[in-house]
């Protein structure tokens, strides 16, 4: 690691738009770079008046120091991260929290990704490529315009397939019709890795189980204060109570009761679409000022 340069620390090195809604952004924060790990998550809060929230790391680089977070301005405190910009600081970051992705030991691995959540199956990818395993990855996204990560998926995939709803890049259908497709080929796998919307990881287990492979779920989308504090991300694994952000974000997929989870995630639409109309209708009033 490079000396550390405290007057930078939290700051943004690099920002980029992906697609319409979803941002990439390189934050020099060595303390947590030198320790991040695939699958763990960081705290943020873009303002001092903003909320803290949760997101997974994209990649990180102990040399510089940097930590990648990729998201989406869908709420009111993701909408705030955006407006920032390269030379920007970020009030808070903390991290790494979670607990990282078990890939010692696997040879030959299926990633299954989902929109935004592509940005968490990726470093997964990633390191189980570092760690010689053969990595078929399988992402999928409402149409072209919102695929991400398609060039850095390549590079550490044996095989990539990118799925659309719509089949505008000429690959029409679901990531558990590329799962299916391919274990009716013969394709064997040690373990399948599915992160994205919970309907889909919910699938993407009952195909798992209908071949009994090994399947692990990434439940960071219920996160909101990330330390077990809150209990938002309380779910039901093996009939037990768990929390997302203590005891995961990952889970056998075979024990997740995802209806429960589904059910719950859809607490909080009203309030989260209001708050997205304050920042939005915030956000506007600044530009024409």
């Amino acid at each position: 690691m490079n000396k550390i340069n405290e007057e930078k620390i939290n700051l943004i090195i690099n920002k980029k738009q992906l697609n319409e809604t979803t941002y990439e952004f390189d934050i020099y924060n060595p303390y947590i770079a030198v320790k991040a790990l695939a699958g763990e998550f960081i705290i943020i809060r873009p303002l001092v008046t903003s909320e803290r929230i949760p997101l997974t790391i994209a990649s990180y680089d102990r040399d510089e120091g940097i930590i990648k977070i990729i998201f989406q301005a869908i709420g009111r405190t993701t909408i705030e991260l955006s407006q920032l910009h390269i030379g920007d600081k970020v009030s808070s970051f903390v991290g790494p929290l979670g607990n990282p992705t078990k890939i010692d030991g696997l040879k030959k691995v299926c990633i299954i990704g989902g929109g935004v959540g592509c940005a968490i199956a990726y470093p997964v990818a990633q390191a189980l490529a570092k760690n010689k395993a053969d990595v078929y990855s399988i992402i999928g996204f409402r149409n072209k315009d919102l695929i991400i990560l398609e060039d850095e998926f390549k590079k550490v995939s044996k095989e990539l397939y990118v799925m659309t709803d719509d089949g505008s890049n000429n690959h029409k259908g679901l990531v558990t019709d590329k799962l299916e497709e391919l274990i009716l080929k013969g394709e064997t796998f040690d373990e399948i890795i599915t992160i994205g919307p919970l309907i889909m990881m919910k699938f993407v287990t009952m195909i798992a189980k209908k071949y009994n492979i090994k399947v692990v779920v990434s439940m960071n989308s219920l996160m909101i204060d990330g330390t077990g504090m809150c209990g938002c991300c309380r779910l039901t694994v093996g009939n037990k109570m768990k929390f997302a952000c203590i005891d995961g974000p990952d889970f056998d997929g075979y024990e997740v009761d995802f209806d429960e989870a589904i059910s719950r995630s859809k607490a909080y639409l009203d309030f989260e679409k209001r708050e997205r109309e304050a920042a939005c209708n915030l956000y506007k009033g600044a530009k024409n000022e």
